[in-house]
């Protein structure tokens, strides 16, 4: 007989590549990073994280780029006098930071009117002989050893007021004397009481949150053509008349001209980012803080940061500011209070805005401006105010929707505790315009544009909802404003026989 062949052996499973284990891992860390950004209380733990990141960096910088310039034997200031003084702002700070996050919005809200005015009798009483000049720019008030720039008030009270408005003007906004009055003239007035100080910069950031206001309330995009073909027009007017404005944009256009001049300090930056290289040269190594970079520790600390952390460090701070614009636009999208999105997308853009002219003219994409690197920058005015709005939006981040619902079954947390936050009230939408006019109340904001009918559309929608008289087959339609009309020739006999019965 024939003997049987062997069978062969079967071959082993090929083992998994290594590009699928990586995908894996990605998806596994994707998983949990969605799991983790979906809980109620995500964007708040983001907020106050990023806070604490960008303010720790700051002190940081700050104490590496002040210790020359605040050594002066003839005033009898130490090497950590600046240094000091910060930590002083970055105290007061946290406690307003404390207070934008614990007042209740809606106080807030109340109070903007109020506040915008004082920003106002401040800016003029600023070119008064009770301002002081610092850098060319009469635009401080100095308390002792302190000073206060009320412009950097003025931003914050303009979106807050400028929100309100918007908000209360929703139904007409699209009609431009509606949309522009009162927003609009008011801002300008602003601009034009910063740029009598005059300080650029300031005027720029106040552009920018009301180009904000504008965007997110929903005007007309050709309305953003025509004030940016204003702005620009009106920049190259203030840079023309002014000869060191336009010895800045000169510059700016060739910075090799003269490189001892007006093109000293974008050189030095330059130069600074370069001796950086990939790692830096240390904390503390650098050499821009002995007088090579004037400004060092305000206007040009990210210069300082690329020379001693080198390109990883700029890149540190770059995701830092692009988490905070991430976060304050999620804020914006995920609460339902209109003014709380007004607000939380006005005051993201307007943090954002600034970190990237600071950025941009530091990087020579930009002319030299005079704008604070938030947060990390030394301290003073713009520290406190940048703090009240990370306060703010870390306020409106628990006003999600999701986050009161949490808040208010599960109790306030562990940082609601330590911080003695009350908990949220949940967002009630205003009355209709119908009970609004009975009980006298004002109507505000109602239902996103989208999902607002059309005034025909409720017209026939009240017609179509009869309400059924049920006696013999008779039907009667009728509105829900009470009047009756007869649908058929059937229900006007039964209805004239009753009356005749009567």
């Amino acid at each position: 007989m024939p003997t049987a062949e062997p069978k062969p052996k079967p071959e082993p499973p090929p083992k998994r590549p290594r590009r699928e284990r990586k995908e894996s891992g990605f998806v596994a860390v994707r998983t949990a990073l969605t799991a983790w950004l979906s809980r109620p209380l995500a964007s708040f733990h983001l907020v106050l994280a990023l806070t604490g990141v960008l303010t720790v960096i700051g002190i940081v910088m700050v104490l590496s780029a002040s210790s020359v310039a605040s050594y002066n034997p003839k005033t009898g200031s130490g090497v950590y006098s600046l240094f000091v003084k910060h930590l002083v702002f970055v105290a007061l700070g946290s406690v307003v930071f404390w207070l934008g996050l614990r007042v209740k919005l809606e106080r807030i809200r109340r109070m903007s009117a109020t506040a915008t005015v004082i920003c106002l009798v401040l800016l003029v009483l600023v070119l008064t002989p009770l301002g002081s000049e610092v850098n060319g720019s009469q635009g401080w008030f100095k308390i002792g050893e302190f000073t206060f720039q009320p412009v950097e008030a003025a931003k914050v009270a303009l979106a807050f007021w400028g929100a309100h408005i918007l908000v209360i003007k929703y139904n007409v906004i699209h009609q431009w004397r509606h949309l522009l009055v009162p927003v609009v003239p008011i801002a300008l007035l602003m601009f034009a009481l910063v740029m009598l100080q005059p300080d650029l910069g300031g005027t720029v950031t106040l552009a920018v949150v009301l180009l904000a206001l504008l965007w997110f309330a929903g005007a007309p995009k050709r309305l953003f053509g025509v004030i940016l073909a204003g702005g620009l027009a009106g920049v190259l007017v203030l840079a023309v008349i002014a000869p060191y404005r336009l010895a800045r944009v000169m510059s700016f256009l060739s910075p090799d001209a003269d490189v001892t001049a007006e093109g000293f300090q974008a050189n030095q930056a330059k130069l600074a980012l370069a001796d950086g290289g990939f790692l830096g040269k240390g904390l503390g190594q650098g050499t821009s803080n002995w007088g090579y970079l004037p400004n060092v520790q305000n206007d040009f600390i990210f210069a300082l940061i690329g020379e001693e952390l080198g390109l990883i460090g700029c890149v540190v701070v770059l995701v830092l500011f692009g988490g905070v614009a991430v976060v304050g636009l999620r804020i914006a999208t995920r609460n339902i209070d209109p003014w709380i999105r007004i607000v939380s997308g006005t005051l993201t853009v307007f943090l954002v805005a600034q970190a990237g002219i600071n950025i941009g003219y530091v990087v020579g994409l930009l002319p030299v401006t005079g704008v604070t690197l938030p947060l990390i920058s030394y301290g003073g005015t713009s520290l406190v105010i940048t703090m009240l709005i990370m306060g703010v939006l870390a306020n409106a981040a628990r006003h999600e929707p999701e986050a009161v619902a949490a808040l208010r079954t599960q109790g306030p947390g562990k940082f609601g505790r330590l911080l003695r936050l009350p908990a949220p009230d949940p967002y009630r939408p205003p009355a209709t315009r119908k009970a609004a006019g009975r009980s006298g109340a004002k109507a505000a904001r109602p239902a996103p544009r989208a999902a607002r009918p059309a005034p025909a559309q409720e017209r026939r929608r009240s017609v179509r909802e009869p309400v059924r008289r049920s006696a013999a087959r008779t039907s009667t339609a009728t509105s829900r404003g009470g009047a009756a009309r007869t649908t058929a020739s059937r229900g006007t006999r039964s209805t004239a026989n009753r009356r005749g019965h009567r």
